[in-house]
């Protein structure tokens, strides 16, 4: 990284003068793509940035973004780092608490808003933030009416920076865009909190770039690629694809028109790149899953044709086997006939890397995605790392891995098997924090409390957070995340939290089911239903779920083995706070919280009654009792041969 080039507004500036006439941002509006070139994102971020300064913005204060992926969203990112500023992302779906909580403790004086629900937001929390001066929002519509004093838009904000003078308005921004440095927090990201609260990640421009460049030199990516940003931008994933690569390699950013168009918008725009969590890539699995299952007979035959040969191919390649000239023949046909049309209808033709990460992504799952030639490869890190530090690489893929470390990154094992990491993109610190910097971060290793090993190839295996490792009967440890895992290979499945070891003396599970996918199975079968908890305990649905959890009990060691569980009433939600905004359980939350679900299923009865409010619309309200069915496994099923039985795959026909 030169020393010109060390943050991410110098990395703008560049771009605008190397290709000025280029598209930067792409966001689809009205059923039309809108294009940002480099030339005029960087005039628009000059102007909101000379005007937030005008207002009173300094160096240093935070300014917090709130909306959906925008290009605003970015434009306010780089106006506040190129006047010395610190942006704060929050997620877009955070409830009013939550942005209060996240404010306040930041201590922003400016808040960039998308429009009037996440201007409702601010203002029902207003009057406890003192330090909050200005709320600066894009879309106009629906807040005609409203008057409150900190309330200013976006576009009045850039006309009050553009000023009369243009070429002196630029001249003061390139002054400010060249007093910023490397070593300067750029950002402060928000920890997942799936053991509390977030805490705020201080990263510097050097941490991000460093990332960036070191992602960038194991795959390349150029000018001429796009890339979909559809995660939310608070997330550091987001803003490690979207803004730190994007400003270094200089690819187009794309945007989708609303969150229920990405996957139209994906196939439009056909990326070159695709960076998603697990739950993305289970829920394309899914779909594909349910749309076979309504297939014509042909149609479902010549898929489950070709998705045998797919799985043959892969795991030659993955072994580095030879394939002979008629198993080669019959990968062409099988991507003749079936695979390259899938791709194209996940928008998935054009893709060269598709990465995961977040989370563990189940080896089904990613074996799944190979079978049908997309190239999926696991990443590895932290928001303190700025998200990544290990991945694979093309020519090595093993699915229970998570690759090997990127360059000028040390990786290195505690004594007790945590993950530690080293190297130019680690974090600072927390924000105000000094006591969980300290912990977390010492003698420059970052402590990232997860615990792994290393394979005989030099590859990362991540087991599980520290805390969560069971502990089994036979003594040995093992990761409830990988038996969950295991469980949401079935589109009937969408969250499973698994308990056992210590003191639980067997391992149980609490199910959510998938209420789009396994209402749809319950129609084909003119099942009736109302409601979520309704289906949820259907004897049917129960029998279904039963299925694949003894197919998902084949595949573990006895020790691991599934033996009670129940189907939760209703899904797990982050405004509950059982999941994180990333969509990952809290499970010491989920455990305390439903620790009579929990008590039942290691107790002897068959079922557990739980109580649920309704509301009504004259305000009245009542309480509903539902008795959940506990199911109870041996290993009669597990231990046979697979074949005598149905597969999952089969009890869900």
């Amino acid at each position: 990284m030169t020393a010109s080039l060390d943050t991410l507004p110098k990395r703008l500036v560049a771009n605008a003068q190397r290709f000025p006439q280029r598209t930067a941002l792409r966001e689809k509006e009205y059923g039309i793509w809108q294009t940002h070139t480099w030339e005029r994102l960087l005039r628009r971020v000059a102007a909101l940035s000379r005007g937030l300064e005008r207002l009173g913005l300094g160096r240093g204060d935070r300014v917090a973004i709130l909306g959906d992926n925008r290009p605003e969203w970015v434009i306010a990112e780089l106006a506040a780092q190129s006047t010395g500023a610190i942006s704060l992302g929050i997620y877009q779906d955070s409830v009013a608490e939550e942005v209060r909580f996240l404010l306040e403790f930041a201590g922003a004086r400016f808040v960039v808003a998308e429009d009037q629900e996440q201007v409702d937001k601010l203002l029902e929390v207003a009057e406890r933030l003192p330090a909050l001066e200005r709320i600066v929002y894009d879309d106009p519509r629906g807040l005609r009416g409203y008057d409150h004093e900190k309330l200013i838009q976006l576009a009045e904000v850039e006309a009050i920076g553009e000023g009369r003078d243009a070429e002196a308005t630029r001249a003061s921004f390139l002054e400010r865009v060249g007093a910023t440095g490397g070593d300067d927090v750029a950002i402060l990201s928000t920890t997942s909190g799936t053991t509390g609260k977030p805490k705020l990640a201080m990263l510097t421009h050097r941490n991000l770039l460093s990332m960036a460049a070191h992602l960038l030199s194991v795959d390349p990516m150029t000018a001429d690629d796009e890339f979909v940003s559809f995660l939310p931008l608070a997330w550091i994933g987001e803003q490690m694809i979207t803004v730190a690569c994007g400003l270094t390699a200089g690819f187009t950013v794309n945007f989708p028109e609303e969150p229920e168009t990405v996957q139209e918008n994906i196939r439009e725009i056909g990326p070159h790149t695709m960076f998603s969590p697990p739950r993305i890539w289970e829920n394309l699995l899914s779909e594909v899953q349910v749309k076979i299952e309504d297939a014509a007979f042909v149609k479902r035959r010549v898929f489950e044709w070709a998705l045998a040969v797919g799985y043959r191919q892969t795991d030659a390649r993955r072994e580095r086997r030879e394939q002979g000239a008629a198993e080669r023949a019959r990968s062409a046909l099988a991507e003749w006939l079936c695979f390259f049309w899938l791709r194209d209808q996940l928008g998935l033709r054009r893709i060269r890397r598709a990465y995961t990460g977040g989370a563990a992504l189940g080896p089904d799952v990613f074996r799944f995605f190979h079978a049908i030639g997309v190239n999926l490869k696991q990443i590895y890190g932290q928001t303190e790392v700025s998200g990544i530090s290990v991945m694979h690489r093309d020519d090595d893929i093993a699915y229970q891995t998570v690759g090997t470390p990127l360059p000028e990154t040390e990786v290195r094992l505690a004594d007790d098997g945590e993950i530690l990491t080293r190297g130019e993109s680690v974090f600072v610190g927390y924000d105000q924090n000094p006591e969980a910097t300290a912990e977390t971060l010492v003698d420059g290793w970052l402590h990232s409390g997860d615990a792994g090993f290393f394979d005989e190839r030099g590859h990362l295996v991540v087991i599980d957070r520290v805390k969560d490792v069971m502990t089994l009967a036979d003594g040995t440890r093992f990761s409830p995340q990988f038996i969950e895992n295991k469980l949401k290979f079935s589109p009937y499945v969408k969250e499973a939290v698994v308990f056992g070891g210590g003191d639980y003396p067997l391992v149980a599970a609490m199910i959510t089911i998938d209420f789009a996918n396994a209402g749809k199975w319950a129609e084909r079968r003119q099942l009736p239903y109302t409601t979520f908890t309704d289906l949820s305990q259907k004897p049917e649905v129960r029998a279904l779920v039963r299925e694949h959890v003894i197919g998902t009990n084949r595949d573990l060691p006895p020790a691991a083995r599934i033996r009670r569980f129940l189907l939760l009433h209703k899904e797990l939600d982050a405004d509950d706070a059982e999941l994180t905004r990333t969509r990952k359980v809290r499970r010491r939350f989920v455990a305390e919280r439903y620790r009579e679900l929990v008590a039942a299923l290691y107790g002897a009865g068959s079922e557990v009654a739980v109580a649920s409010e309704i509301s009504y619309q004259d305000g009245r309200t009542a309480t509903m009792r539902t008795a959940l069915a506990i199911e109870t496994l041996d290993d009669t099923k597990a231990e046979r041969d697979p074949q005598a039985g149905p597969t999952a795959r089969e009890a869900a026909r």
